[in-house]
């Protein structure tokens, strides 16, 4: 349980580095500047999003045998790793125009952005790899709020002295080395 959690919460935390749910929360953060109601819109957000993941994952998981799922997760975090390289950019139709509910505004843009996202891929892949729904859900989610967080909380104000560049280079290596201890324990099975 311990492992997956940790897992879950260092992957998705190092796949959000850069991505388009952040660049959201970071255009949400400077529209609105209403930090808390932010940080639940991402909250819940994230925890739908991860839950209905998590659910897919553990079901795929029950029916694939461990040396496939193990193969499966192992690739899909070394090709998750080389996705980071290239980092996300949000276009203007993913920002929110209204001045409705910020929460509201920002838990529906969020869960929106995050269909198909690399995030949820990765948590879909850890549950069925995993196959510990609450530790998953519990790790990712966490993991979301851990790179969320600082860019809601502090905005634009370090945004642009951020080395954005090598952060990308040190997440993705992270995240290629993740695939690979899969990779590994595909080997001694």
């Amino acid at each position: 349980m311990i492992a997956a959690l940790l897992v879950s919460l260092s992957t998705v935390a190092l796949a959000e580095i850069g991505d388009r749910t952040q660049l959201l929360s970071l255009v949400l953060v400077t529209r609105f500047r209403r930090p808390w109601p932010i940080l639940a819109g991402v909250l819940c957000a994230s925890l739908a999003s991860h839950a209905a993941a998590s659910v897919l994952g553990v079901w795929i998981g029950a029916r694939v045998r461990p040396a496939i799922l193990d193969a499966v997760v192992g690739a899909g975090m070394i090709v998750m790793g080389v996705w980071m390289l290239k980092p996300d950019t949000l276009s203007d139709e993913a920002a929110p125009a209204g001045h409705r509910s910020v929460f509201l505004t920002t838990t529906i843009a969020f869960f929106v952005a995050e269909i198909g996202d690399k995030t949820q891929l990765a948590t879909l892949a850890l549950a069925a790899g995993y196959h510990n729904l609450l530790a998953v859900i519990a790790g990712s989610t966490c993991g979301m709020m851990i790179a969320n967080a600082p860019v809601i909380l502090i905005g634009k104000l370090f945004a642009d002295r951020l080395p954005l560049r090598a952060i990308h280079y040190v997440a993705s290596l992270l995240m290629i080395v993740i695939g690979a201890l899969f990779l590994l324990r595909l080997a001694r099975h």
